[in-house]
This record gives C-alpha cells, sequence and structure tokens, in this order.
C-alpha cells in the first residue's frame, strides 16, 4: 500500500508542476489538473504535505527511463472501407477549410480520426483549423500527437511552431521552425517564419525607443507618432496660449493625484486631464477631420491587429 500512495504521490507532484509551469496549458487545462490532483488525494488520504511520500526522481524521469527504446503501440489498423471514408471525410474538411468554414472542417477531421486515428495528417489538419478557430493550445496537441505518430513530419512541427507564435511562445517556436527546417531544408515558408520568431524572441520584454508598437485596440502607436500630420497637429496645439494656461495650471494647481485645483484651474487633476483632452479631441476634429476618422477607425478595430501573422505564409491545410 505504501508503494501505491508513493506513485500516487508523485502523479499529484507531476500534475502540480504542470499547473505551476507558465502558459503551458490554457485555463481550463490547468483548471482540470487541479480537480485531478484533488481528487487523486482525497481518494487515497493523502496531501502535498506528506513529505515521507516522495521519492528521489520526478515521475517525468522515471517514466522516462522505464520507456526508453520502446515504440509507441498503435491502434489496430481500420478495415478498408473505414479508411476511404476517413480519406473522404478529410477532403470535406480541406474544402471546408478553403471556404473559411473552420468549425465544420474541425467537426469532420474529427470523424475522420474516429475511423483511422492512425493518420497523423487528420491531426495535423485538424490543428490547422484550431489554429484558425484561434484554439492554439488545442493546435499545439494535435501536431504533438501527429509528431508521435510520425517524428519526421515537417508540417506537423511548422504547424505548431504556428501555434506557439500565436500564444507568444516565441522560444518553443523557434524550436519547431528549426526542427521542420532540419527535415525540409529547402522550405521558405519555414525559413521566413523561423526568421520572425527569432526576431520576435529576441525582442521580447526588451523593445526599444524606436521599437514600441503599442496597439490599443487596433491603434498603431508607432505609426501615430510618426505621422507629420499628427506631429504638426500637436505642435499646434502646444503653442496655443489657451492649452498651455490649461495644463499649466493643471501642472501647478492639481497638486498630484486627487489634489485641490487654485481657484480658476481645473477642481483636480484627474478632471484636469479630461478637459485637456477634450480640449486636444476639439482642435484634431477641426484641423484634420480625416485623420480623425481613421484613428477611430482602427481604435474600433478596422485596422490591422495582427501585423506579421505568421500564419500567411503557411501553405493552407487542403495539401494533403
Amino acid at each position: 500500500m505504501t508503494e501505491k500512495r508513493r506513485l500516487i504521490f508523485a502523479i499529484v507532484e507531476f500534475l502540480n508542476r504542470e499547473m505551476a509551469s507558465e502558459d503551458e496549458h490554457s485555463d481550463d487545462a490547468k483548471e482540470s489538473l487541479e480537480v485531478a490532483s484533488q481528487c487523486l488525494q482525497t481518494a487515497f488520504c493523502l496531501s502535498t504535505e506528506d513529505a515521507h511520500l516522495q521519492v528521489s526522481q520526478k515521475l517525468e524521469a522515471i517514466f522516462a527511463q522505464a520507456t526508453q527504446g520502446e515504440p509507441l503501440r498503435k491502434k489496430d489498423s481500420p478495415p478498408p472501407e473505414d479508411r476511404e471514408k476517413a480519406e473522404r471525410l478529410k477532403s470535406q474538411g480541406n474544402d471546408h477549410m478553403k471556404k473559411e468554414e473552420f468549425e465544420q472542417a474541425i467537426e469532420l477531421y474529427t470523424q475522420a480520426i474516429d475511423l483511422d486515428p492512425n493518420n497523423q495528417v487528420f491531426y495535423c489538419n485538424r490543428a490547422a483549423a484550431h489554429s484558425k478557430m484561434n484554439n492554439h493550445y488545442a493546435a499545439v496537441e494535435d501536431c504533438k500527437r501527429a509528431i508521435d505518430m510520425d517524428p519526421n513530419y515537417s508540417k506537423a512541427y511548422g504547424r505548431m511552431g504556428l501555434a506557439y507564435s500565436s500564444v507568444e511562445k516565441h522560444k518553443e517556436a523557434v524550436e519547431c521552425f528549426n526542427k521542420a527546417l532540419t527535415l525540409e531544408p529547402e522550405n521558405e515558408s519555414y525559413q521566413s517564419n523561423l526568421q520572425l520568431a527569432r526576431e520576435k524572441l529576441s525582442t521580447t520584454g526588451s523593445p526599444g525607443p524606436a521599437q514600441i508598437n503599442l496597439p490599443m485596440g487596433g491603434l498603431d502607436m508607432g505609426g501615430f507618432f510618426n505621422n507629420p500630420a499628427m506631429m504638426n497637429m500637436a505642435t499646434s496645439l502646444l503653442s496655443d496660449p489657451n492649452m498651455q494656461n490649461m495644463m499649466g495650471q493643471l501642472m501647478a494647481g492639481g497638486g498630484g493625484m486627487g489634489g485641490t485645483g487654485q481657484a480658476g484651474g481645473p477642481p483636480n487633476s484627474m478632471e484636469g486631464l479630461l478637459m485637456a483632452g477634450q480640449r486636444l479631441a476639439e482642435q484634431m476634429q477641426q484641423s484634420n477631420p480625416e485623420l480623425v476618422d481613421n484613428l477611430r477607425r482602427q481604435m474600433q478595430g478596422g485596422g490591422n491587429n495582427n501585423p506579421g501573422n505568421p500564419d500567411e505564409n503557411q501553405p493552407p491545410p487542403g495539401t494533403q
């Protein structure tokens, strides 16, 4: 009984490590891991405080040693008629992908997998559909299943790299694209996606002043400040004596956040900021209404919300 409890304790520790791993799982998956951990602790009457049940190696290391060199077992091959039907379902799914009907494509790929679970192409195509639906973690899992079946399946590595890029896991994306290029050195799509992932990895967390690009509802702030018309308008506005007086009162009379202003000035710093913003908006509307309309469209999501999407460089899923 003690050995069994030690095994369960090792499983609980593994589940808790997976929960704690940053960005490794979706929020729903982490919640499921937590439930599994709690159920095991309840069923076997143990807790994470039972340190005497710990073993010297992590469960992953023990498992890796025990299964070293052992190939994955495939499910029994389906009858020919099921394989043929699965291929037809896959083709129908590809047709839906071309029509951008991604939910229907996922359903058809899933039906194909149910009939022939040994076909890695079905998983890889479903991964592409999941990515189009922004189910990027599901796409990663499908790619991993495809790679389990065929470790040399370059397209699965490529699609997994795209999914990792979409959730800002650029280190993992670089690893995937590197592996894809090892298998297909001449593939231009993998080359360009690898370069993009490397650039993202090198700039993540440390953008320089010239690289700052803060999207606000689709608004490209880098382009905003590099726009000559906008800078001319700002210069003109800051030269306006009324605006200078308002800003001077705000800085001198606000007395900090929530402070009380002097007589004739803004009653507090927040109201002063709102007044300055209103004045700025009025001046912008009068000076350049077309620019204001363009900015409004960007703020409402009319701009490009996903510049440089690497998925644009990926071959369509309906090629297999």
